[in-house]
């Protein structure tokens, strides 16, 4: 996928999410975060978006800290989530395609990688928004939700703090079945290890549509196909939260 693609996902991803949260109250349970409510999802997500905003305004070339805001609440909290979200799409689409700043995972450039990352982000949490307002979630396209596999696999657990472990080494595959994608995700007590494609025997393959894949793996919903070693899908339940 393109930045420009990853742009109007964020735009679409940010603008649901708001509405379910507006319908839901920033009161209501969050299913999917068992420990959130929606104003806790409200304030977690706006505060990345204008930290991530921030790096590319800002051009900042090192970490900075996140921060969340105390307040407010009900309808000023949405709005300040609607302001926050705003404030992001417009300065990503405003940025140079060759801003130089600070950015946690490998990518073409530091433009594409806030967008793809904030793109993703919002899309997760949007669904947690869903959750709490009930009733049917938006669907993910196939496209989409393999990339976002793809940046989950050999981004995020490609990291150091990945504890996604295993004591001796073990492969397993994960393959969508609508895209025709598949990975090699190989297990050692070092973090893991994930190319693209099929490549050796696997302990385990971890299968299903994208969408619905997509979801298993950021921990959303149950694991929609697991086939030979059981413990490999538990141990990813257990010990792949980010």
């Amino acid at each position: 996928m393109e930045t420009a693609e990853f742009l109007s996902a964020l735009e679409t991803e940010g603008r649901l999410l708001a509405a379910a949260a507006e319908k839901a109250g920033t009161d209501a349970d969050v299913p999917t975060c068992p420990r959130w409510r929606v104003g806790d999802l409200l304030r977690h997500t706006g505060a990345v978006h204008r930290w991530a905003a921030a790096f590319v305004a800002e051009r900042h070339t090192g970490p900075r800290p996140l921060t969340e805001p105390a307040g407010p609440d009900g309808a000023e909290l949405v709005a300040w989530y609607r302001d926050s979200h705003r404030l992001l799409v417009d300065t990503l689409a405003a940025a140079s395609p060759d801003v130089e700043c600070w950015a946690f995972l490998p990518a073409p450039s530091p433009l594409a990688f806030w967008t793809r990352r904030q793109a993703h982000e919002t899309a997760v949490h949007r669904f947690d928004a869903e959750s709490a307002r009930g009733g049917e979630p938006a669907p993910f396209t196939p496209e989409f939700a393999t990339d976002g596999i793809d940046e989950l696999l050999r981004g995020f657990h490609a990291r150091a703090r990945s504890r996604v472990r295993t004591p001796g080494p073990r492969v397993l595959h994960v393959r969508t079945e609508d895209t025709g994608a598949v990975w090699t995700v190989r297990l050692s007590p070092e973090p893991p290890v994930t190319t693209r494609g099929a490549s050796g025997e696997p302990d385990a393959e971890l299968h299903g549509p994208a969408g619905e894949l997509y979801l298993a793996l950021w921990n959303r919903r149950p694991l929609p196909g697991v086939s030979g070693d059981q413990g490999l899908a538990a141990l990813w339940r257990e010990e792949s939260g980010i």
